[in-house]
């Protein structure tokens, strides 16, 4: 038996946070290093930060990525460690993972084939580097082999297949397999996204089955630029066993996972399959160097590990509302503090989109509480509970806050399996509910369309999550702007005639009285319009939509509907539900801008959201024209009559068309599934077109309308 214990770090880096990711990836290496590990891989581009965009075209960024690596490389001192960085070749820049052993460059792998689909741009920055090419590169005056490269470092063969390189039909890994490659190291950037999770497993368990070799995934963690999540996750797998499975989601700013492998049990598993074909001409591409592993006592990582430390909440048929919970609570939370804002303002309507909003903004301070507990999580915002003067906190909380006067954070972040009593949870809530009266202001905002339902439930959720709540009366402004309006023009605005002017002008005065409570305590407006509002324009500019970051304009109404429902009865791992949502979710989702006599509804002026949703999918999604969109509906929808599915397929494709200047002003918001329309990231539509009228007449002409 060779026994070697190999590790897969996963990391919350940010870009162009030199030091910071310097630093970061030190202190994964010390804890690696001290528990043994001999072979780490760190996700791709970890030292610049993946998330760099066009500063990828800056040569001062190439030349501080080579400085940070060279002032990483005295702590590899008896380690293999991958590390991911840019490098400039002949003119053309590279996606590289520098493979450092002792102390030492062994070499550069560079990747093979670019992420440039959906949220990915890597050729607008990276070369694609050619198959079995290799080269050398000279760094500081020092040749290095650069390319299409494995390694022999003592007598263990190592190669890497890079993020996307896994994704593709022709990987490397086959080529690898072939050459005799023990290990395979994969460091990746690989967003969330509902379901992706499982297909990272799949790859990463068949292969190491397939090239018969030990697999070993590392990922990025957090929000590392503003708009994508990585959940971290890694995995490593052995002859088609997943041997373990690190946490995601979480709040740590690195976390190692760990595994010991029998590297000759691999060797016997190529040895024994039938087709397996090495090699057998000289490899020119393998870069050779010696080094000893150390010889522990050690027990081989089996899957009862995994169970061990998977979390509970995996599994559950409510996985994807667990996960959404959690996706935009870290989200947000990184985004606060990598921004450097003292908290969260919501425009709290009392409605479904303002109330998820605030909801999820008080999980990222719950989550963060649970799993770093309250001294370091007043460390990582120190600027806000260190020399900041606070806040007050609200009324219903009479529980002093202790502020350490200095406070690091601890250097393990060991994230076991919780299991929690309802004891833990009551006590976590209550402190919880503590800081998130610092860090979360919500306000109701009335006209005299609105009505004691949204108001109570308005107050009903801030009270039941913490937040600091105000209630706001802005009619008085709607009729200064209206009587200013009227004047200036020479007649009185009527519903009759001016029902869309008098709808948004309710929406937009709104907006300064949470800027100023945003810009009083220097924290982040939140705004709280949806993706299927997006996709219709069902959202007034300068209103709804005001706010730094749209936490849910990645995602459809009628997810959130059903996603406000589970939280309301049964809500995320360890914290519970939150009945106090019945009150929102009874409710007809509602602008309440029209008079309380036209009974406003927000399907009364779309369509049910369900179909909305559908005719998204079927049109953006797929690209489906008009009638085809409608045949589709009138198959799936035999309830509904042609004429009717017709007129909502009409309303959507004319509504989109007509607002997709206001998606290209959206705040950044989140991606959680392949569906976002963001037109900065994903779904990229002309502001100006003609509207789809020659495929809509033909479902007119078709449908009888």
């Amino acid at each position: 038996m060779k026994l070697i214990k190999i590790g897969a770090a996963v990391l919350n880096q940010t870009p162009l946070d030199w030091d910071h990711n310097r630093d970061n990836i030190l202190s994964a290496i010390r804890q690696a290093r001290g528990d043994g590990v001999s072979i780490l891989c760190f996700p791709e581009l970890c030292i610049p930060g993946y998330g760099c965009d066009d500063a990828f075209y800056s040569p001062g960024l190439w030349d501080t990525s080579l400085e940070v690596l060279h002032e990483i490389l005295p702590e590899t001192k008896g380690m293999v460690v991958g590390l991911g960085l840019p490098l400039l070749y002949k003119n053309g820049l590279f996606n590289c993972a520098a493979l450092c052993v002792d102390g030492k460059i062994a070499g550069f792998t560079a990747k093979r084939h670019l992420a440039g689909d959906g949220l990915y741009y890597e050729p607008r920055w990276f070369k694609p580097w050619p198959k079995d090419v290799a080269a050398e590169i000279e760094i500081h005056g020092v040749d290095y082999p650069i390319g299409d490269i494995h390694f022999e470092i003592g007598d263990v063969k190592i190669g890497f297949e890079i993020c996307e390189d896994a994704w593709v039909a022709q990987r490397p890994g086959s080529e690898l397999s072939s050459q005799g490659v023990d290990i395979i190291l994969n460091p990746s950037a690989s967003h969330f996204a509902f379901g992706k999770f499982e297909v990272r497993k799949r790859f990463v368990l068949e292969g190491s089955r397939s090239f018969g070799v030990t697999y070993l995934y590392s990922n990025l963690l957090g929000n590392d630029a503003g708009r994508i999540v990585y959940d971290g996750g890694a995995l490593i797998a052995t002859r088609g066993t997943m041997v373990a499975m690190g946490p995601r989601f979480i709040y740590e700013p690195f976390h190692i996972t760990q595994a010991v492998i029998d590297v000759d049990a691999t060797r016997m598993t190529q040895v024994r399959t039938g087709s397996y074909r090495p090699s057998v001409e000289a490899d020119p591409h393998c870069v050779e160097l010696p080094f000893a592993y150390p010889k522990g006592r050690w027990d081989i990582t089996g899957p009862e590990d995994i169970a061990a430390t998977k979390a509970s909440w995996e599994s559950a048929p409510d996985q994807e509302m667990e996960e959404f919970s959690r996706v935009i609570s870290l989200g947000l939370f990184d985004y606060m503090r990598k921004s450097r804002s003292r908290g969260f303002v919501v425009s709290l309507s009392g409605g479904a989109d303002s109330a998820a909003v605030s909801c999820l903004a008080a999980f990222s301070v719950f989550f963060g509480l649970q799993q770093l507990g309250r001294e370091r999580l007043e460390a990582a915002l120190d600027y806000v509970f260190g020399t900041a003067e606070r806040p007050q906190a609200p009324a219903t909380v009479d529980v002093p806050v202790d502020v350490p006067e200095e406070e690091s954070p601890a250097t393990t972040n060991e994230v076991p399996a919780p299991t929690y009593d309802s004891e833990d949870i009551a006590r976590l809530r209550t402190e919880a509910h503590e800081l998130t009266g610092h860090l979360l202001t919500c306000a109701y905002q009335a006209t005299r369309n609105s009505s004691d339902t949204t108001r109570n439930a308005a107050r009903d959720v801030a009270k039941a999550i913490g937040a600091l709540f105000f209630e706001l009366d802005v009619d008085q402004f709607v009729v200064d702007y209206r009587s200013m309006i009227a004047g200036a023009i020479g007649r009185d605005l009527t519903w009759e005639r001016d029902d869309l002017t008098l709808q948004n002008i309710q929406a937009r005065v709104r907006a300064p009285g949470v800027w100023m409570l945003a810009n009083l305590r220097s924290a982040l407006l939140l705004a709280t319009s949806n993706r299927s509002e997006a996709a219709v324009g069902y959202a007034t500019m300068d209103g709804d939509t005001c706010g730094g970051l749209s936490p849910i304009a990645g995602i459809d109404k009628d997810f959130l509907r059903r996603w406000l429902r589970w939280l309301e009865v049964e809500g995320p791992d360890g914290h519970g539900p939150i009945p106090e949502l019945h009150s929102v979710n009874v409710q007809q989702p509602t602008a309440e801008l029209r008079p309380k006599e036209a009974s406003q509804t927000d399907e009364g002026d779309l369509m049910p959201y369900e179909l909305l949703d559908e005719i998204e999918d079927l049109a953006i999604g797929d690209k489906l024209m008009p009638l085809e969109v409608w045949q589709e509906l009138c198959h799936e929808h035999p309830q509904q009559s042609p004429q009717q599915l017709a007129t909502w397929v009409q309303r959507f494709f004319r509504m989109w068309c007509r607002n997709q200047w206001k998606r290209e002003r959206y705040a950044p918001s989140f991606h959680v599934d392949d569906k976002n329309l963001d037109p900065k990231t994903w779904c990229r539509f002309p502001i100006l077109s003609g509207g789809f009228e020659r495929e809509l007449a033909a479902l007119r002409e078709e449908a009888g309308i």
